[in-house]
């Protein structure tokens, strides 16, 4: 692990200088790639800054959904259990568990609280805008 810069730190003054010394610079298609080069690592540090809680608060949902089961030690083991887990609600969803009832309604919520949780790293804009807005 390193001191300074933190990865928060030289992600952010790669950002600027595409922002304010390249972009302005820039036309065309360059442009809009130096652009896209600056809205992807705002991404990647969203999601650096987010991932722990969202890893854990999606871990503790699916075990309230399905068999308790316990956490994997790893970030990249949490990733893959919850891939296989979410595979595994996704059947139970084909299967028709979900329904009717306090399932179908827990479902729901995990679901809406994934999306959230998604759309806070990708583009968190999209959750501020009014609601007639995001359709």
């Amino acid at each position: 692990m390193q001191d300074r810069p933190t990865i928060s730190e030289l992600l952010q003054s790669v950002t600027h200088l595409l922002d304010t010394e390249l972009v302005p610079t820039l036309s065309g298609s360059r442009q809009f790639y130096a652009r896209v080069a600056a809205n992807v690592l705002r991404i990647v540090e969203r999601e650096l800054a987010n991932e722990e809680e969202q890893l854990s608060a999606e871990w503790l949902r699916l075990n309230a959904l399905l068999d308790m089961t316990d956490r994997p030690a790893t970030r990249d083991a949490l990733q893959q259990a919850i891939w296989q887990r979410t595979e595994e609600l996704s059947e139970r969803i084909r299967q028709g568990d979900a329904d009717t009832g306090p399932y179908r309604e827990q479902m729901l919520q995990h679901l809406k609280e994934t999306i959230q949780d998604k759309l806070i790293v990708s583009n968190p804009k999209w959750i501020e805008r009014p609601k007639e807005e995001n359709g």
